[in-house]
């Protein structure tokens, strides 16, 4: 579990819910996941001061707080918040399994209360046996379920996106649904410079889609969107309560970043 992108992301969200009264998303036990490596991050990104943040003027922390609230965590939060409101939704729903694609430093498993709900994370999705391992672990493929492939599309070309759909859709049965967060062609400031810091951890962001290109590659794996988010909505709906309490640390989803939530169904 040495993924750099991802202990920024679990870093993220340890500040915020550290520094905030009024949270976008809230999660308990990130910094406790890092551990000493919360404060590593910290220090590294005041280091990085001036790569975030050229001619700014004040204090490190003050730097610290522009770089984590502008650049890492809306995305980071805006993702997570729609992925578990979705999913208490789905839970409400009769789902009861819930499988973590890659899932890094999510502490999902650790926040759960629900002992009549599994949350399936044995997989590395490098391993050409993950299924198989997946439901030696006690996954029921009959039963319907919810997947999280947050943070996922980006490091993955279209084919090896589409091939992984396919394996998901074939674990699924129909009313499951996925959660995900994907790279549109409209860029900004802020994932360009995510897109440099992960080459600079070795892990090159890949491909970026259009919204007919994604719904037609939903659409040959067996699932159809049923909601999509830009980063207007995003904000709209997940960051207004937060902006309302924090108007001097205020923050909006990144433009170039798009969030599905998309059911299996094979009778269209």
């Amino acid at each position: 579990m040495d993924n750099m992108t991802a202990k920024v992301s679990c870093f993220a969200r340890a500040y915020h819910y550290n520094n905030s009264q009024v949270h976008i998303f809230k999660d308990s036990f990130a910094e406790l996941l890092l551990g000493d490596e919360y404060e590593q991050i910290a220090q590294n990104m005041i280091n990085g001061i001036r790569f975030f943040l050229p001619g700014f003027a004040g204090t490190k922390e003050e730097g610290l707080r522009l770089i984590v609230d502008k650049q890492l965590s809306p995305s980071v939060l805006g993702r997570s918040a729609f992925c578990e409101k979705m999913l208490e939704k789905e839970k409400g729903l009769g789902c009861k399994q819930y499988i973590i694609f890659a899932s890094g430093y999510d502490t999902y498993s650790l926040r759960n209360q629900d002992k009549a709900f599994s949350v399936f994370v044995p997989c590395n999705l490098e391993e050409i046996t993950w299924k198989e391992k997946l439901l030696q672990a006690g996954y029921i493929s009959t039963q319907k379920s919810f997947g999280s492939l947050l943070g996922i599309s980006y490091y993955l070309s279209k084919e090896e996106f589409k091939s992984l759909l396919q394996t998901v859709s074939e674990l699924m049965v129909d009313g499951s649904v996925i959660c995900f967060d994907y790279p549109s062609e409209d860029e900004s400031r802020e994932t360009k410079t995510n897109k440099m810091l992960a080459m600079g951890a070795g892990e090159q962001m890949k491909a970026m889609y259009s919204d007919l290109e994604l719904e037609e590659l939903l659409s040959s794996c067996g699932f159809e969107i049923a909601i999509h988010l830009n980063h207007d909505e995003m904000t709209r709906q997940y960051f207004s309560d937060y902006n309302n309490y924090n108007s001097e640390y205020s923050m909006k989803a990144p433009i170039g970043i798009g969030y599905v939530l998309a059911e299996r169904k094979t009778d269209r």
